[in-house]
């Protein structure tokens, strides 16, 4: 029996009923982890290729001719066994939301499957149909799409009975030659649907919602479409009579069915009171009484749409998804918990299972199994439900399994449950209020943080792959932090994603990786004599530079009894730096004669690729390399690597791609070639206190900072030991704060920075300010600071805490 799809073969938890897809990406096939999932206990594969079945005699392969579109076949039959209602929801923002506050709002009333996360692609949509089941009494998955032609896949497996349109915008609009015409590719959802959500007052989607409308509703076999649009300026089956904002709350009231309703929700954001009037329309269309719907829009909580990842207390890390609990979304979070090596031991903190579409005892038996699965060391049950069933994980093998009716209880037991040196999964029901226990496990530091977004870190690495050739191989640089965002947490995301090669700066770097699980092959790219020995002793690879170096390594080895130690060769071609110059090959030749060293790869240094005017240096570079290099491998037995290309060589130099590249800051968003990318980092404070002063008065250290007007100034807790460059005192930067940039004045201190926000209303003690980040960029911070982009993340201090998140 199958009850499991796999499409990564890093995801195992069921090995004997999953079902494997070998689906074929642009830089990777999935029939070449046939055998390592066969191994693991995989029978059962989808291919396009032929296997040999002799080397997988238990195996049954599924032979189609595209293993996606199988995968889409497969889902809308079993979409098709179910005749409940299916809510589709499409538009360019907000269809998470929409999705999850519907899920928040009917939960109590319907059985629902969603999707999980923001599962809306052309591989995310058919994986959250297949969880359906007769137990189900209501479905909503969300549908997104990028170019022309794929919603007709998604409406046959989705086949939505009732649909949602959030909005149209400009997201993905760079494969559509019009507004009108994406709008018209994202309503093919809709084609079958009896009732349809939308907002009235958005021209084009407005036309071509009534296009539709029209052909449903006439010719010779109409099939009624019942419109459930919302307007604030026109006659709509909701319109919209007064949006009322205050205090962090929205009242809003509309006429509908010519009677005067009202809600009011927790937000006072445009998108979320956009998001609430969607969800609005939906539930008087499914007969919810208004009086409910009032009591549950007031219970409205945010969605989170992220996993935190971030410093705990005892050596722990702390892995926040206390905001809903269910099967799909506890798998997910599993899975980040899975890929962070960092600690031998992991704890979940668990709370009810609220809804499942399944028995108590099947539901936690599959919590239980996939625990296990992904060698989940201590459980921590929390809620009556899970109480009840505590045996059933120590029989599949949770043996430290501690439960408690409460987050009360836990608190009063929280000095016997000894949290030191693990990794921490929170994940509960938003009832029992599990942030908590966050608070406690938390490490307490000041209050400016670095956020990395390792969603955006992942999607920037897919782009530079997808430029590679076939077999071109691919080093990360990970020296320096990581350019200030963290060594671990960075190189194990690298390593999930099968990356080649990582290189630090130095040895200790590298012992750092290596104690924390990192088992990719990491080159040293400054290895001194003192390092000789512990290079050897966590398999770390040394670039060797020169020909005196190259000497005391090899006896250094030769003391050892060593032979055939990888090393990586730099070579002089124009940066002159560090390598060896053309006349140090022969000495370089001869010590490759003896048997201590094998050179792993030859490599150099591209001194301007990212300048045009250097273009005819750069091919230069390029020329003296390959001639070094190719004198070299003339001499040896065996082929090395071979590289030159860094981040910006990648993007404008193609042709010099040959055996591997290395990307450094394009990793993190930073690459004036590729406008494509995300910025990965985000520096972020709080306002420490706003104080008026008057006309003629200074600010800070040296009395530099006159204001010329009676003024309003903030503090912010962040100075030059934060790593915030001095450099951007009395005026030469700013800061964003309430959608808008304040500048610096006076003296940027060790601690604190002063800002002007006598233009700024509202601001308060406590606010959220950006030092840099997507509202603010870090190459217009480094321009202001007269610095580079690398200077400036670098320069984070680590006093400064990371908090890594997933989108």
């Amino acid at each position: 029996m199958v009850d499991h799809l796999l499409i990564d073969s890093r995801r195992i938890i069921f090995p004997f009923s999953s079902l494997f897809f070998a689906l074929k990406g642009p830089r990777r096939d999935g029939h070449s982890f046939i055998a390592d999932l066969y191994a693991k206990g995989v029978r059962m594969f989808v291919v396009t290729e032929p296997q040999d079945q002799e080397k997988y005699p238990e195996a049954v392969f599924l032979m189609v001719r595209d293993s996606l579109m199988a995968l889409q076949q497969l889902n809308s039959f079993h979409r098709k066994q179910y005749s409940v209602p299916v809510i589709g929801i499409t538009g360019s923002n907000g269809k998470t939301i929409v999705k999850e506050w519907l899920n928040q709002l009917l939960e109590e009333k319907y059985r629902i499957v969603r999707s999980p996360k923001s599962y809306n692609s052309q591989i995310g949509v058919p994986l959250s149909v297949w969880p359906m089941n007769e137990s189900h009494e209501l479905a909503i998955f969300e549908a997104g799409i990028s170019q022309a032609g794929e919603m007709d896949k998604l409406q046959r497996i989705i086949q939505p009975t009732i649909g949602v349109f959030t909005n149209i915008g400009e997201a993905h609009s760079e494969n559509f030659m019009s507004i009108r015409q994406k709008v018209n590719e994202k309503l093919r959802l809709f084609t079958e649907v009896d009732a349809l959500v939308y907002c009235k007052d958005e021209p084009e989607l407005h036309q071509s919602v009534a296009s539709l409308w029209q052909q449903r509703n006439t010719g010779e076999s109409p099939r009624l479409l019942q419109l459930l649009n919302w307007s604030t300026v026109s006659e709509a089956y909701l319109q919209i009579l007064t949006i009322y904002k205050e205090e962090g709350n929205s009242l809003i009231t509309a006429n509908w069915e010519e009677k005067t309703i009202d809600i009011s929700i927790p937000f006072t954001d445009d998108a979320s009171i956009e998001n609430a009037i969607h969800c609005w329309c939906l539930l008087l269309y499914l007969g919810i009484p208004q009086t409910q719907i009032k009591q549950k829009f007031w219970q409205l909580e945010a969605v989170a749409m992220r996993l935190e990842l971030k410093t705990g207390i005892n050596h722990c890390s702390i892995i926040n998804d206390s905001y809903s609990a269910d099967l799909n979304s506890l798998k997910i979070a599993l899975d980040f918990m899975v890929q962070q090596n960092q600690f031998s031991k992991r704890t979940v903190i668990l709370s009810d299972i609220l809804q499942s579409g399944k028995s108590e005892k099947s539901l936690y038996e599959e919590i239980a199994l996939a625990l296990k699965e992904r060698s989940v060391n201590r459980l921590i049950g929390i809620g009556d439900k899970i109480s009840m069933h505590q045996q059933v994980f120590r029989q599949l093998g949770i043996a430290d399994a501690v439960f408690y009716r409460g987050v009360e209880d836990f608190k009063r037991d929280l000095s016997h449950l000894n949290f030191r040196d693990e990794i921490i999964l929170l994940k509960g029901a938003r009832v029992f209020e599990f942030e908590q226990i966050d608070r406690i496990l938390q490490k307490q530091v000041h209050q400016t943080v670095m956020e990395v977004n390792l969603g955006a870190l992942v999607s920037n690495l897919k782009k530079y792959q997808e430029q590679l050739l076939p077999g071109t191989k691919l080093m990360v640089m990970v020296k320096a932090f990581a350019y200030g965002s963290g060594s671990f947490e960075i190189a194990n995301v690298l390593q999930y994603h099968k990356v080649d090669y990582l290189a630090v700066a130095y040895a200790d770097e590298g012992v750092e990786l290596r104690k924390a699980g990192i088992q990719l092959p990491i080159m040293i790219m400054n290895p001194d004599e003192s390092a000789f020995e512990v290079m050897i002793q966590y398999n770390l690879e040394p670039e060797l530079f020169s020909p005196a170096l190259l000497q005391r390594f090899c006896q250094h080895l030769k003391k050892l009894g060593i032979s055939q130690y990888p090393v990586h060769i730099e070579l002089e071609t124009g940066m002159h730096r560090l390598g060896f110059n053309a006349e140090d090959l022969d000495s370089l030749i001869e010590i490759l004669k003896t048997d201590q060293i094998k050179i792993q790869s030859v490599f150099s240094h591209l001194v301007a690729s990212e300048d045009q005017r250097q273009d005819e240096f750069t091919k230069e570079q390029a020329a003296r390399f390959i001639s070094m290099a190719n004198r070299i491998e003339s001499v040896i037995p065996y082929k090395v690597i071979k590289h030159i290309a860094n981040t910006s060589g990648i993007s404008r130099h193609p042709q010099l791609q040959m055996d591997m590249v290395r990307l450094g800051i394009g990793l993190y968003g930073i690459d004036k070639d590729k406008s494509n990318l995300v910025e990965v980092n985000t520096l972020r404070s709080t306002v420490a206190q706003v104080k008026k002063i008057k006309s003629t008065d200074t600010v800070s250290y040296g009395r530099k900072g006159v204001v010329e007007r009676d003024s309003v100034i903030a503090t912010i807790r962040i100075g030059y030991a934060d790593g915030y460059p001095r450099s951007l005192s009395n005026g030469a930067g700013k800061i964003w704060i309430k959608g808008r940039l304040a500048p610096i004045i006076g003296s940027v201190c060790m601690d604190m920075t002063m800002i002007d926000i006598t233009d700024i209303p509202g601001v308060k003690e406590g606010d959220e300010v950006v030092l840099f980040g997507n509202e603010l960029p870090v190459a217009e911070l480094a321009k202001w600071a007269q610095s580079i982009p690398y200077e400036i993340l670098t320069g984070v201090s680590q006093r400064v805490r990371r908090v890594y998140f997933e989108e």
